[in-house]
């Protein structure tokens, strides 16, 4: 009799366990549907943590669009898209009006690419030098501004043709943003869409990236990964120690270290032009936006919002330097879990 009661005892503490185990389960299997998008910047890697979260959560299906930073942020306040990815950080009175949260989830480098027959990367340029192309004071590649800078390079007496962001872009944001910071000779100011007075106009990344390999003597600024993948030439450009650095994963990975130091005093804050030994200087992370409050959502859909972008700041981070996305120093990962723990559903937080 004991033992009997013993046994009636384990299958009621089994039942309770399996019971628990099947309604955690039958939540996961709850079949989601994600919609987001935004920056191109990241779009490579984002793409490549959707295929392979999906692996592992198939009734979890997310979307993302690649239609620029300026459109996810959009996008995301109309709340037609559940989260968005954004390489301009909201403003003051943007997060007054929408408690939006920035989870830096990926991080790069912005190039300054170029189509000039001959001529491979390495082509040396200053932040003034660039600033003066990109408003049209320098006109000609054999600018003497230019060839001083590039002795032994048989430079071309041809037209420059700038090549710049069509849409609104995050993109655009940290490239102005660094020459706003870098060179006194910048007058246009920095955002996420600027009034060029020159140039070819493209949507996105791939935009960009298409208009220079089909342009000759084209010159334009788009994420290293779209000048790398498409063997598009690079500068070298000046840094604040005065080194002529090129975009590489080290490169890059040092800018990302200099720079944590700065978000765990705000998220949003540039790391751009930042003093170091071989520190590429226009480099920034780029964010995850995501509501503080996602009561307005199912609860299925709000958390497989923040596993799938917890997972991304962690095993996610296995994928990035294949696609030549340094991983995320652990300060910054720290950073990103402590700012996803305050994303709450009815005043509870989902992780």
């Amino acid at each position: 009799m004991v033992n009997m009661k013993y046994l009636i005892i384990g299958i009621a503490v089994l039942a309770i366990i399996a019971g628990g185990y099947f309604i955690i389960s039958s939540q996961q299997v709850v079949p989601v549907t994600i919609t987001s998008g935004g920056a191109t910047f990241p779009y490579p890697i984002v793409s490549k943590w959707i295929s392979e979260y999906n692996k592992r959560y198939p009734h979890i299906q997310i979307s993302y669009q690649p239609v620029g930073s300026g459109a996810g942020i959009s996008n995301l306040l109309a709340k037609t898209f559940d989260f968005a990815g954004s390489d301009a950080p909201l403003t003051d009175e943007q997060l007054a009006k929408d408690p939006v949260i920035h989870i830096p989830w990926t991080m790069g480098g912005v190039v300054v690419s170029y189509n000039i027959p001959g001529i491979g990367s390495g082509l040396k340029l200053t932040p003034d030098v660039i600033a003066k192309i990109f408003q049209g004071n320098i006109t000609k590649w054999n600018d003497p501004e230019i060839t001083s800078l590039n002795p032994g390079i048989n430079l071309p007496d041809r037209e420059i043709v700038v090549v710049r962001r069509s849409d609104s872009s995050g993109t655009t944001y940290v490239f102005t943003s660094y020459l706003k910071l870098a060179s006194k000779l910048w007058v246009l100011g920095s955002g996420t869409t600027i009034r060029w007075p020159v140039g070819l106009g493209a949507p996105g990344n791939p935009g960009v990236a298409s208009t220079l390999i089909q342009t000759p003597y084209s010159i334009g600024y788009l994420e290293f990964f779209y000048a790398h993948n498409n063997s598009i030439p690079y500068a070298a450009i000046k840094n604040r120690d005065g080194e002529f650095i090129l975009p590489s994963l080290q490169t890059l990975s040092n800018a990302a270290k200099a720079g944590a130091a700065l978000l765990s005093k705000d998220v949003r804050s540039a790391i751009l032009n930042l003093p170091g030994k071989d520190v590429y200087p226009i480099a920034a992370f780029t964010y995850a936006l995501v509501y503080r409050d996602l009561s307005y959502m199912d609860i299925n859909k709000a958390r497989a919002i923040v596993n799938f972008i917890w997972w991304a700041i962690h095993e996610g981070q296995n994928y990035s330097e294949a696609l030549l996305y340094p991983k995320l120093p652990s300060e910054v990962v720290k950073i990103g879990e402590s700012l996803l723990k305050q994303v709450t559903h009815q005043g509870r937080s989902l992780i």
